[in-house]
């Protein structure tokens, strides 16, 4: 049962159909907050800092990766709410595959997660349904060189995958000029939004994004 459901979660993350999307469910959070955040990471750009040695996440060619699903007030985030324990065995095995690293698993429940009003399996689940939300552009499937663009481009390729989305409702991170994450805003029933007003764009120029290779560099 455990690869029944983890080859339906690839399949729903690959072909980008309606019926994969629309499986998501309201999310159930028990908290008060505005709306969330789906920062989905850049794995190459990740993998290719010094921080990266010894990450499981590197040992394969991952593209976009989901970094974390954050609840958000309109100005500002709680964080660190409580103190949790970790993540269970069985439940970072399923999100692997999103998440490829056990440590970012735990980090993220302790420091977002715990702010949602959910317990830890149901924001797991949430966090899947928000990733199935999302189509990633084709041009970003496995890039086998790297690609020059800027803010503009990725976003508009962003919206034409994902109609409803706005340029208001998606922000992008870089180090240096390295696309490094693009985060997506969402209501609490997964519809996009505009996101808060200290949430924009942090790359400026020309952007590059590195290819899909495995390992750190």
């Amino acid at each position: 049962m455990r690869l029944l459901a983890k080859l339906l979660l690839g399949l729903c993350l690959a072909v980008s159909s309606a019926a994969c999307r629309a499986e998501a469910p309201p999310a159930k959070a028990a908290a008060s907050f505005d709306y969330w955040i789906l920062a989905l990471s850049w794995s190459p750009e990740y993998c290719a800092s010094a921080k990266s040695d010894g990450e499981q996440q590197c040992e394969r060619a991952y593209q976009f990766v989901v970094h974390g699903l954050w609840p958000q007030y309109e100005i500002g985030y709680p964080r660190d709410c409580k103190r949790v324990d970790r993540v269970p065995a069985n439940l970072v095995e399923r999100m692997l595959p999103l998440m490829p690293s056990e440590r970012l698993i735990d980090h993220e429940w302790r420091k977002h997660g715990a702010c949602t009003g959910l317990d830890v399996k149901e924001y797991f689940l949430q966090t899947e349904r928000a990733r199935r939300r999302i189509v990633i552009p084709e041009v970003y499937a496995a890039p086998a060189k790297p690609i020059t663009t800027n803010v503009a481009e990725i976003e508009r390729n962003f919206m034409k995958a994902n109609p409803g989305l706005t340029a208001e409702g998606i922000a992008l991170s870089c180090k240096s000029r390295w696309l490094s994450e693009v985060r997506i805003c969402l209501n609490q029933e997964f519809a996009f939004r505009e996101c808060g007003r200290d949430v924009s764009d942090r790359c400026r120029g020309a952007v590059s994004i590195r290819p899909s290779t495995p390992g750190r560099r």
